[in-house]
């Protein structure tokens, strides 16, 4: 498989091939609809962000691939929704790693890799092990610089990190030290991978693992913008690098508050890095995070904003997420409110490059290259919500029908249980999913259980 990405400039009736566009794809963890500004974030100050989006698409209505890590980035990763991935969780693999995806998969750093760009990721995987077929060096990725395993990621002073194959020692980091902070060290490998490639297209994947607890980083200047801005109750961790206990955190809020600037930084330093190479009207950026938050109700005003719980449910606060998706002249400044998924971008990066998609290669997502770069409508009226082979919910057009619950909102017991009642919403103009209107529409529920059906058949 093969393929040259191309934009096209016009010059009287002739056609000019320009430079094949970069990519620059920003993946937050556990990043809430309301912690940054740009979506209402009061509090904590995200100005690059908030810059980007002015000057990007924003999208009120993206969602990510899964409600936990794993398998939301496997449905980035393969274009395909959780009831149809290979890792449909967060299983472990001790003493480092995670489920690996099968050797054959056709990932997104494949496909950019077989369109002539180099590829990186710098920040956590989380979809294999070391030593496994699933390494980011064995699925695409020319460089690779973080954590293999996303329960090790908990650590922000770890005592390894990875490049390509090789392990990174931190021995100043032992016995629980915090000496070397990894996300600074990522971001300088990031950047330099930017440097490296200037004169070639590239795809950079940057994973950061901010704002995922655990509670830790250097008390510098940002953090000392918020350090004694709210009343807080100390956290007392129980660190342990094999199960991914967390660190104590004395000012748990002010640390929160500083890493999610922090992510704004590193945002901002890309966007920088870009004008001053002279790519930033050459490359796309996309700024979005890879489920809903885990602190979802705090005096900063609530990472999950207007939207109903968080990580690990089934309610908007677990899926939709902030995004933004950035090229100077090319994505013109707006407030998007059509529906797209991540696993969307995976079919966009196809038609952008040029390249026919593969007649065995399955794809849950949608072209969204209209909705980007032609103001068009969504591709996509229609998001399903699974966990494995379980079909949760269902979202058409402005609706959104429960199958199923899951209890424990973190997923630790997985119990899977049918709503007391048939649970719709209306989600544009009842984003908190507040009002239950199944009694009021019953041919609504009638329309989404049979489009659920269907395609739990197909």
């Amino acid at each position: 498989i093969s393929g040259t990405l191309l934009l096209v400039g016009m010059s009287g009736c002739e056609k000019t091939p320009e430079r094949p566009m970069n990519v620059v794809y920003i993946l937050a963890d556990d990043l809430g609809y309301g912690d940054v500004g740009c979506y209402g974030q009061q509090i904590i100050k995200t100005p690059n962000i908030d810059r980007m989006a002015k000057e990007g698409m924003l999208f009120t209505q993206h969602y990510a691939g899964c409600t936990v890590s794993a398998p939301s980035r496997c449905s980035l990763m393969t274009g395909l929704h959780t009831g149809h991935t290979q890792v449909r969780g967060n299983r472990e693999i001790t003493p480092e790693g995670q489920q690996p995806m099968r050797e054959d998969t056709y990932t997104l750093g494949k496909l950019m890799k077989s369109a002539g760009y180099t590829t990186g990721i710098f920040g956590k995987w989380g979809l294999g092990n070391p030593g496994s077929v699933s390494i980011p060096n064995k699925m695409g990725f020319d460089e690779f610089y973080g954590y293999n395993c996303q329960r090790q990621s908990h650590s922000f002073y770890p005592d390894h990190l990875w490049h390509n194959e090789e392990k990174v020692l931190f021995p100043e980091n032992e016995n629980n030290a915090c000496k070397t902070y990894s996300q600074d060290l990522i971001h300088e490998q990031a950047l330099k991978f930017i440097r490296d490639h200037k004169e070639q297209p590239f795809f950079a994947m940057l994973t950061y693992t901010l704002p995922h607890a655990e509670l830790n980083l250097p008390h510098d200047s940002i953090y000392k913008m918020y350090e004694n801005s709210f009343e807080e109750t100390p956290y007392i961790g129980k660190f342990d690098k094999v199960y991914g206990g967390y660190n104590t955190s004395e000012k748990p809020l002010a640390s929160f508050a500083a890493m999610v600037s922090r992510l704004d930084k590193y945002v901002g330093d890309v966007m920088a890095e870009l004008k001053e190479l002279g790519l930033d009207k050459n490359t796309i950026v996309i700024f979005t995070s890879d489920n809903g938050p885990w602190l979802t109700e705090h005096e900063n005003g609530g990472s999950a904003g207007p939207l109903k719980d968080g990580q690990g449910t089934w309610w908007e606060g677990g899926f939709r997420v902030p995004a933004i998706c950035w090229m100077l002249g090319k994505i013109n400044p707006a407030i998007n409110d059509e529906i797209m998924t991540s696993m969307d971008l995976y079919p966009t990066f196809l038609s952008m490059a040029g390249i026919e998609q593969p007649k065995d290669l399955v794809l849950d997502g949608v072209n969204q290259t209209g909705l980007l770069f032609e103001e068009k409508h969504s591709a996509r009226d229609e998001v399903y919500y699974w966990w494995g082979s379980e079909l949760m919910a269902i979202r058409k057009g402005e609706w959104k029908y429960y199958f199923k619950t899951i209890k424990d909102q973190y997923l630790r017991t997985c119990k899977i249980e049918t709503p007391a009642e048939p649970l719709l919403y209306n989600v544009e103009t009842d984003i908190s999913e507040r009002f239950n209107q199944a009694e009021k529409h019953p041919e609504i529920v009638k329309l989404l259980i049979e489009a659920g059906e269907k395609h739990k058949k197909g």
